[in-house]
C-alpha cells in the first residue's frame, strides 16, 4: 500500500508540474529566456587607464543631499528637468529594421557609446563574454543554457538548487553581436549558434550536435536589448512585432562557370548587410571590415583539406579547447554589379581566389543566405 501511495503521489506531482507549466504558457507569465552561463566570468575590476570612481566628482553626491530623492531633485534642477525625467528616462532614436528574415537595430548614437552598453547587456542576460573586438565591432558570448526550458513547478521550487544540479534542458546557445557605423548611426545585429544533446543511433549515449538558428530568438534578444538601452518594454515588443517583412526575397546564386563567386539581386548596401549576417551565422572569425572597399577580413578553417583537426568534445570546445590546425586569412569582397551585387573571395594580393577553399567559403555563405 505504501508503494502504491508513493507512486500515486509521484504521478500527481508530475501532473502538477506539467499543469503549472502549461498554465503559465497560456497566460503568458512564463519567461521563455533565462540563461545561465556554463563558464564563470572573472571578477570585475576597473581598468588601470580609467579614473578611479572614488576620485571622480561625477560619483560624489553634492553637500546637503541627505537622501537619494533629494539628490535626484538637485541633479534634475541643475539640468532644468523634472525629477521624474531622471528616473528610467525613455530613450528615443532606436528603430527596428528588417530586410527579409534579417532584423537589426538602428540606434541614433555613436558606436563608442553603444558598444560598451551592448557588452553590459549580455552580462545582464546571464552570459559571460568569450571574446570581444572593438575594432571589428564584434562581441561573442560563451555557451549558456536556457533554464526557462526546464519545467517549473512546486517540486523544483521546493528543492531549489538541488534539482538545478540535476535538470538540464539539453540545449546550449551562444550569441554573436556585430556593431557597425552606418550613415552617422549605429547598427546592431544579433545571431546565435545552438548545440542540442541528441541520442546516438544505437541509443546507448548522447552527443552534442549543431542545431538550427532560430530568427525568433534573435528577435527576442533584440527586443530585450532595446529595453536595456532605454526603450519601454511594451514599445520594444510592439516595434519588433511590427517590423515589416520585405515581400521580395533576394535571389542568391552562384556564378555560372565560377564556383568561387555568387550574385545577389540587390544593391550594395543591402548585399553588404546580408553578407555580414551570413558571416556571423556561419561562425567565421572576423578580424576587420572596410565598408568603403566592400571587404570583410575573415579567418576560415577548411575541414576538407586533409589537415588534422582536433575538434575535441563539446565541453572542451565550450571551455576554450583549440584546434591543432590554424585558420587561413581571406577577404570576402562585395561589389556593386549593375542592379545587383557580386561576392567573391580575394587572396592577400587582392586577386580573386578560386581555390577549393574559396569555393567552399562561397558555398557556406550561400547556405546561410537562402
Amino acid at each position: 500500500m505504501n508503494k502504491r501511495y508513493a507512486g500515486v503521489a509521484v504521478s500527481v506531482g508530475l501532473l502538477l508540474v506539467s499543469g503549472c507549466t502549461q498554465l503559465k504558457q497560456l497566460t503568458g507569465r512564463e519567461e521563455t529566456v533565462n540563461y545561465k552561463s556554463t563558464v564563470a566570468g572573472d571578477p570585475l575590476s576597473i581598468p588601470p587607464d580609467l579614473t578611479q570612481a572614488n576620485q571622480d566628482a561625477h560619483y560624489k553626491a553634492p553637500a546637503g543631499s541627505a537622501t537619494f530623492s533629494q539628490f535626484a531633485q538637485n541633479q534634475a534642477a541643475s539640468k532644468g528637468a523634472s525629477p521624474s525625467d531622471a528616473i528610467l528616462p525613455a530613450t528615443s532614436g532606436i528603430q527596428v529594421m528588417r530586410d527579409g528574415n534579417i532584423r537589426w537595430l538602428s540606434v541614433d548614437k555613436p558606436a563608442e557609446t553603444v558598444y560598451p552598453k551592448v557588452v553590459d547587456f549580455w552580462g545582464e542576460q546571464g552570459f559571460t563574454i568569450h571574446s570581444q573586438d572593438s575594432k571589428a565591432g564584434l562581441i561573442q558570448t560563451d555557451w549558456a543554457e536556457n533554464r526557462a526550458k526546464i519545467p517549473e513547478g512546486w517540486i523544483r521550487s521546493a528543492l531549489g538548487g538541488i534539482l538545478d544540479q540535476v535538470f538540464d534542458s539539453g540545449e546550449r546557445e551562444r550569441f554573436r553581436t556585430r556593431v557597425e557605423r552606418v550613415n552617422g548611426k549605429t547598427e546592431i545585429y544579433v545571431s546565435h549558434e545552438q548545440m542540442v544533446e541528441t541520442p546516438t543511433a544505437d541509443g546507448t549515449t548522447f552527443k552534442w550536435v549543431y542545431g538550427k538558428e532560430d530568427p525568433g530568438l534573435n528577435a527576442a534578444m533584440l527586443a530585450r536589448m532595446m529595453v536595456f538601452l532605454g526603450t519601454d518594454v511594451k514599445k520594444a515588443q510592439s516595434m519588433v512585432a511590427q517590423a515589416e517583412k520585405d515581400p521580395t526575397q533576394p535571389q542568391v546564386a552562384k556564378v555560372a562557370g565560377d564556383p568561387a563567386a555568387l550574385t545577389l539581386s540587390e544593391p550594395f548596401d543591402r548585399a553588404w548587410r546580408r553578407v555580414g549576417v551570413a558571416i556571423d551565422a556561419a561562425g567565421f572569425s572576423v578580424d576587420d571590415r572596410d565598408r568603403s572597399s566592400g571587404d570583410y577580413f575573415v579567418r576560415y578553417l577548411d575541414t576538407d583539406t586533409g589537415q588534422k583537426i582536433d575538434q575535441g568534445n563539446f565541453l572542451t570546445r565550450m571551455f576554450g579547447g583549440k584546434n591543432t590546425a590554424e585558420a587561413g586569412s581571406f577577404r570576402i569582397h562585395v561589389a556593386q554589379q549593375g542592379a545587383g551585387s557580386l561576392v567573391t573571395v580575394l587572396d592577400k594580393n587582392g586577386q580573386q581566389d578560386k581555390s577549393p577553399t574559396a569555393q567552399r567559403i562561397i558555398t557556406v555563405l550561400t547556405g546561410h543566405m537562402n
